[in-house]
C-alpha cells in the first residue's frame, strides 16, 4: 500500500529516472482515492503527490488534480498553462454525478473531467491521451525549433555565399547535361547572366570560340571522372566581352560516395594574365633584344677603339663600356630573378641548406680569394622546402662581398634550426651597410621617385614571400648589414 503523504521527486531523483517514463502529478488530497490512483499509473508513469501549489511550477506531463484543490490553484494552473511552450494537460478529478453541474468556465484551466469512481481502463485510456497529446505537441515543438535553426542555418550559409568575392555555382550531374542549379550574386555579376539565364544550361554555355579546347578537355575529363580541377580559362559575359577566370570545380559526394553535385568557384583573372603577357613579353625583350642591342654597342665601341688606337681614345669609350656591362648585368639579373621565382610546385624538391650553404662558400671563396666567409651552420641536414633560398642564400653573401670597398671582406653565415621548425639564417657583413633609401624602398614599395638600384634585395624579398616567410635587413653593430631570413622547415606548413 503506498504512502499517504505526499511525494516530491527532487530534481536529482527526476534527472536519473529514465526520460520515456511520463511524469504524472496528482494534486489531491491524500485518501483511498490517491492511493488507487498510484497504484493505477505507477507500473508506466513516475507517480508524484503533493497539495503544495509549488509543485505545480515543476515539469510534469500530466496533472490530475481533485476537486477540492480546484479552486485555490486555478489561478496557479493558468499561469503555468500559459507559460509552457507546449500543451501542459490537466485533468479535473469529481465525484461521480458532479461533470454536469461544472461552470463552463472549469473548461478555460482543465482539458477533460473525469468522474471517480470510474473504471481502470477507461482511466488509464483518458489520461494516455492525455500524455500523448503532451508528447506529440513536444516533438513538434523539437522538430519546429529544429526547423527554425536548419532555415536560420541556411539563411545565414546564402547570404554568405551571396556575399563571397567569388562567382559560385552549383551544378547538378544526375540530370541530363549537369545543368547549373544554382549560381550567387557575384556569378551574375561577373558574367551578366541572372539565375533565370543561368540555370537549367550547362557551364559551357559562359565558352566561346578563343576558349582553349585543351582546358575544356582537362575540365571534361575530371569532371565526368568525379575529380576536382582548376584551370585558367578564357569565358564570355553576356555582353560578349571576353574575360580570363580561374575556375576551381569540386565534386560533393553522398552516400554511397556518389557525386550528387558539383560546385565551381569563378575568380576573374583578366588583369592578372594581361599582367603575366606584359612581363613575358618584356621578359623576352630583356633576354633577346636588350642583349643583340648590347652586343652591338660592345661591337661598335671596339671599332671605335681601333681609330683611337694612336692613344687618343676619349673617355667616353669607357663610359659607353661600363654602361653597356652595367645593362648586360642588369639584364641577366631579371632573367635569374624570372627563373628562380617562377619554379613551378609540382617541381619543387626538398633542399638540405647545410650541404648548399658550405657548396656556396667554397664556389664564392675561389671566385673571391680575398674574401673570409664563415659559417655556423646546425650538425647534419637542415632541411627546407622553399624554392630559391639557395639562390637567396647566395645573392646575400655576393652582395655583402661586392659592396664592400675593404681590401679583405668578411662575411659570415649562420643558421639554426628552431624548436617550431622553423630555419633561422642570417647573414652578416662588415661592409658600409646597404643604403636606407633601398631598404626604405623594399619595406614600402617602389615610386617613380623611389626606386632600388639592387635587383637581388627584390629577388630574395620575393623568395622569401613566396616561401611563407620573414626577411629583413639591419645595420650590424660592426657598421656592415644583416639580412635575416626565417623559412619553414620541410613537413611544416608556413
Amino acid at each position: 500500500m503506498p504512502n499517504s503523504k505526499d511525494r516530491i521527486a527532487t530534481e536529482a531523483e527526476r534527472s536519473s529516472r529514465s526520460h520515456d517514463e511520463p511524469r504524472l502529478l496528482l494534486f489531491m488530497e491524500s485518501g483511498r482515492n490517491r492511493e488507487l490512483l498510484v497504484e493505477l499509473f505507477e507500473p508506466d508513469y513516475q507517480v508524484e503527490t503533493t497539495t503544495n501549489p509549488v509543485a505545480l511550477e515543476t515539469s510534469f506531463d500530466c496533472c490530475l488534480i481533485g476537486h477540492t484543490e480546484f479552486g485555490r490553484v486555478a489561478s496557479v494552473i493558468d499561469a503555468e498553462r500559459e507559460a509552457a511552450n507546449v500543451f501542459l494537460p490537466v485533468v479535473l478529478l469529481v465525484p461521480e454525478g458532479d461533470a454536469q453541474s461544472l461552470s463552463t468556465t472549469v473548461w478555460e484551466y482543465v482539458d477533460d473531467v473525469i468522474e471517480l469512481p470510474a473504471p481502470k481502463a477507461a482511466l488509464r485510456t483518458r489520461i494516455e491521451n492525455q500524455v500523448r497529446r503532451r508528447q506529440t505537441a513536444a516533438e513538434l515543438d523539437a522538430r519546429s525549433e529544429e526547423l527554425e535553426r536548419v532555415v536560420e542555418d541556411l539563411r545565414l550559409k546564402e547570404r554568405a555565399i551571396n556575399e563571397a568575392t567569388v562567382g559560385i555555382a552549383i551544378t547538378d550531374p544526375e540530370q541530363d547535361d549537369n545543368p547549373i542549379v544554382y549560381v550567387n550574386d557575384q556569378f551574375e555579376e561577373i558574367t551578366g547572366y541572372d539565375r533565370v539565364d543561368a540555370f537549367g544550361r550547362n557551364c559551357r554555355f559562359l565558352q566561346g570560340e578563343d576558349t582553349d579546347e585543351e582546358t575544356r578537355r582537362v575540365l571534361r575529363e575530371h569532371i565526368d571522372a568525379g575529380e576536382p580541377v582548376s584551370v585558367d580559362i578564357v569565358n564570355y559575359r553576356k555582353t560578349g566581352e571576353r574575360i580570363w577566370q580561374n575556375i576551381d570545380i569540386s565534386p560533393i559526394r553522398g552516400d554511397g560516395d556518389t557525386v550528387t553535385n558539383f560546385v565551381g568557384f569563378q575568380t576573374e583573372i583578366t588583369d592578372r594574365k594581361l599582367k603575366e603577357r606584359r612581363l613575358n613579353v618584356l621578359n623576352r625583350v630583356l633576354s633577346h633584344n636588350l642583349k643583340n642591342k648590347m652586343n652591338v654597342i660592345e661591337g661598335h665601341v671596339a671599332l671605335l677603339r681601333d681609330e683611337f688606337a694612336d692613344g687618343a681614345e676619349p673617355n667616353s669609350l669607357d663610359i659607353v663600356t661600363d654602361a653597356a656591362v652595367d645593362l648586360m648585368g642588369l639584364a641577366e639579373s631579371v632573367q635569374e630573378i624570372e627563373r628562380v621565382i617562377s619554379v613551378e610546385e609540382s617541381s619543387l624538391t626538398t633542399i638540405d641548406l647545410t650541404a648548399d650553404v658550405l657548396r656556396i662558400v667554397d664556389m664564392l671563396g675561389d671566385h673571391f680569394p680575398d674574401a673570409t666567409i664563415t659559417t655556423s651552420l646546425p650538425e647534419g641536414e637542415c632541411l627546407v622546402d622553399a624554392p630559391g633560398i639557395v639562390a637567396s642564400v647566395e645573392e646575400a653573401i655576393e652582395n655583402g662581398i661586392k659592396h664592400n670597398d675593404a681590401p679583405n671582406p668578411w662575411v659570415e653565415v649562420r643558421i639554426e634550426k628552431r624548436d617550431d621548425g622553423w630555419v633561422d639564417i642570417e647573414i652578416e657583413d662588415d661592409g658600409s651597410g646597404i643604403p636606407d633609401r633601398e631598404i626604405e624602398v623594399l619595406e614600402g614599395g617602389e615610386t617613380p621617385l623611389e626606386h632600388a638600384e639592387r635587383l637581388g634585395l627584390w629577388m630574395i624579398y620575393w623568395v622569401i614571400t613566396k616561401a611563407g616567410g620573414r626577411f629583413s635587413v639591419s645595420t650590424a653593430e660592426s657598421g656592415g648589414s644583416v639580412v635575416e631570413l626565417s623559412v619553414p622547415g620541410h613537413g611544416i606548413d608556413s
